[in-house]
């Protein structure tokens, strides 16, 4: 479900038909919604990286979960075609106001506010929500893709989700201060997205005055971003104008933990995925066995890189992950082997460094650490925990599941046999299978990044206590215009698992097509921005 944070050049879609498939959606409508209250917005106006003597940095504050939380406006300044707003925001780590080692701490958020250079401060807020999870959000050095279209409708914030870029950031190196497996657990719970989306609800109430279209704003969720904002219109959706998803959905929403289900459809996917790389490079079955059979040959079957990584086989086939999923993803997978083996037939020390270069697990950890886990909720929701709510007769919410290494449970199962066993499959000249989107155990023995924290994933896969996410009757029940670009070929969010979802928002508008991969927003945002605010602005209810 990520992450539009992967270091993924944009080359070419060239590799497989583009197929363009009618637009779906679950409510048709040619009305258009009337005008919103226009903003009267109070915040000054303020040029380059100095600010007026009469505009000094503005403060507010409120109190949330026993805590003053606050907002503190930065510095502006001027990129290409945008200008830029600083924004810092004080909010609880613990929003739940349960006693316990976290009451009454609070984090600090980072968000960059974009503006046209128009400066139009009468434009609704739009706050983008990363893919992930565990990635900050872009850092704008134009007006460029989806966000030049943007500020010519909307006030954008890039907001960075918490434990990401400016906003308390998990590290490598800080997580192990916060205790033992167990701690560091306890505190990672905290990072999930009902936690972001409360951030979101705070940071809105204290940047949005009630006098700028009613105090509400929109979002615009990719990937794992739209998994935060349809946990956003479950839990607090009178804060939301409208929502856009691209690639979002998420799916098998009413399951306690949809991990089992989501890494059976995408192994599936993957293995689709690797049938048309080979269609499109049929010289790299050979290279890549080849490889494997090298790395398998090595002392303790792997070659130690600089930084401490184990490359083995298993750890090769994870280049799938942004090799096979995303827009110019297979040249750039072929091109990275090509250039594996040096003149004396040896690993050419620039593939161990690019090889690196295409991982993140050593700069957001919260990625492997959450990306299970972020599946998982307490049931019931909606309307059963509605049911049960305030009444001592009804039944207690049922116990949680735990995730449990999903992803390794699915592809070691009967039904893969064996398809995904890189060394058996070199050895016998078969093509070797790339992995997609999954963290498996054995990465926290091959990364030396994630080797610390082994002992923690540990006790992550067996948490069961995870808080809900999704709200089933509110979603059926749904008064938001909300607008889904929803990609058929996807190897992050399995298209037909995301199908169910769609159809349980009332009045959600549906853009199917295969003309993108999961990279859609980056490859072509401005087109995919621009078709969504229209969808969702010519919505209507029954």
């Amino acid at each position: 479900m990520l992450s539009g944070s992967l270091r993924i050049a944009r080359i070419c879609r060239g590799y497989a038909p583009v197929v363009f498939l009618p637009v779906r959606s679950l409510h048709i409508s040619t009305t258009t919604l009337a005008p919103p209250v226009p903003c009267r917005n109070p915040v000054p106006k303020m040029d380059g990286l100095r600010q007026s003597p009469a505009h000094k940095r503005q403060r507010t504050s409120i109190e949330v979960a026993g805590v003053t939380s606050g907002h503190e406006q930065g510095r502006t300044f001027s990129v290409p075609g945008l200008v830029v707003r600083e924004h810092t925001f004080t909010v609880p780590l613990d929003y739940s106001g349960k006693e316990g080692p976290y009451k009454g701490q609070t984090i600090t958020l980072f968000a960059r506010e974009l503006l046209g250079p128009s400066r139009n401060e009468n434009l609704p807020f739009l706050v983008y929500l990363q893919g992930g999870p565990g990635f900050e959000a872009p850092r704008p050095c134009d007006a460029s893709s989806w966000i030049k279209s943007a500020v010519g409708s909307h006030r954008v914030l890039l907001l960075d989700q918490r434990g990401t870029g400016r906003s308390a950031p998990i590290t490598c190196s800080n997580l192990g201060r916060r205790g033992g497996p167990q701690q560091q657990a306890e505190y990672l719970a905290l990072f999930r997205a009902d936690s972001i989306v409360r951030d979101c609800e705070l940071v809105r109430r204290l940047l949005v005055p009630p006098t700028c279209f009613g105090g509400k704003w929109a979002v615009l969720g990719q990937s794992f971003g739209g998994f935060c904002a349809t946990t956003y219109l479950s839990q607090a959706p009178e804060g939301l104008m409208e929502a856009l998803l691209t690639g979002g959905l998420p799916p098998a929403i009413r399951s306690p933990c949809a991990a089992e289900a989501v890494y059976t459809a995408l192994h599936r996917r993957v293995l689709a995925a690797n049938a048309k790389y080979y269609e499109r490079f049929p010289g790299d079955v050979e290279l890549v066995c080849r490889i494997v059979r090298y790395l398998a040959g090595q002392p303790g079957g792997r070659v130690d890189l600089p930084s401490g990584t184990h490359l083995t086989p298993r750890l090769l086939q994870t280049l799938g992950l942004s090799g096979l999923g995303s827009g110019g993803g297979f040249e750039r997978l072929h091109f990275l082997l090509d250039g594996f083996f040096d003149a004396e037939g040896d690993m050419n020390p620039a593939f161990g460094k690019a090889f690196e270069s295409w991982q993140s697990w050593d700069t957001n950890p919260l990625y492997a650490l959450l990306h299970e886990p972020c599946y998982c909720q307490q049931p019931p929701h909606g309307a059963a925990a509605a049911a049960g709510e305030g009444n001592p007769a009804a039944p207690g919410p049922a116990p949680g599941v735990p995730p449990r290494w999903a992803a390794d449970r699915v592809r070691d199962s009967v039904a893969f046999a064996g398809a995904f066993d890189a060394v058996a499959a070199a050895a016998e000249g078969r093509p070797v299978m790339f992995t997609g989107e999954c963290v498996y155990r054995f990465m926290y023995d091959d990364v030396a990044a994630l080797r610390p924290y082994k002992a923690t994933a540990e006790v992550m896969a067996e948490k069961a206590d995870w808080g809900p996410l999704y709200d089933d009757a509110v979603l059926a029940n749904n008064r938001v215009p909300v607008a889904a670009l929803s990609y058929v070929d996807d190897l992050y969010v399995d298209y037909d698992l995301s199908m169910d979802t769609a159809a349980s928002i009332k009045g959600l508008k549906l853009w199917v097509t295969n003309e993108y991969r999961h990279s859609g927003i980056r490859d072509d945002g401005g087109r995919i921005f621009d078709r969504l605010l229209g969808m969702a602005r010519n919505a209507v209810f029954d």
